[in-house]
């Protein structure tokens, strides 16, 4: 169910004002799986879209994260903005995009990430960084003066919250938290004691 107005024009203003800020890398989201022990796995991946029915990143599907997700889509995404003193968490499903989707922004990348994709075996052990470079230029003597297609191992996931909470910092700690959660198709808003 898409999230509230109130949620997507919050999250639109963090994001905006992140963009605005001094942030180094404003669309940087933590990314939280769950593995086959039932225990969590965090990393850092960027946002590449959003709108009222989620927010979306690419991997490879091989990875350790495309792996969990394949296993388990349960997820969880938190933006914290330092500067801004602003922090969103997200909690929820994480379902495949579609295959245009995809193609669509595997299209949109630099050619060097467009070779990367195909030539690293991402989260995989290498034998050293003299591996990686020789799989790069193989790959690029493969694909040269041609289009670069999106690795069938290769899409991105769209995180479809059941829970958005939005942290603004205020002095003396007194914070402002305001979570919005989907409970029984209903989205229900609740101002959270910092």
């Amino acid at each position: 169910m898409a999230l509230p107005g109130e949620a997507v024009e919050r999250f639109r203003e963090c994001l905006e004002a992140a963009v605005r800020s001094d942030e180094i890398e404003p669309t940087a989201m933590c990314l939280s799986t769950v593995n086959a022990a039932g225990g969590v796995s965090s990393r850092m991946v960027l946002l590449k879209d959003w709108d009222e029915s989620g927010f979306v990143f690419y991997t490879n599907l091989e990875s350790f994260k495309g792996r969990q997700l394949g296993a388990n889509p349960s997820a969880a995404l938190v933006f914290h903005w330092k500067a801004l003193e602003q922090q969103v968490r997200i909690e929820g499903q994480a379902v495949p995009v579609s295959d245009a989707e995809a193609d669509a922004y595997f299209a949109s990348r630099p050619r060097g990430s467009q070779l990367g994709a195909w030539a690293s075996d991402q989260s995989r052990p290498m034998s050293g960084r003299a591996e990686l470079v020789a799989r790069v230029a193989k790959t690029e003597a493969r694909h040269l003066a041609r289009t670069v297609p999106r690795p069938p191992h290769w899409s991105g996931f769209r995180v479809v919250p059941d829970m958005i909470e939005f942290w603004y910092g205020r002095p003396s700690r007194l914070h402002d938290r305001f979570r919005f959660t989907l409970t029984d198709g209903t989205w229900q808003k609740q101002r959270l004691f910092p």
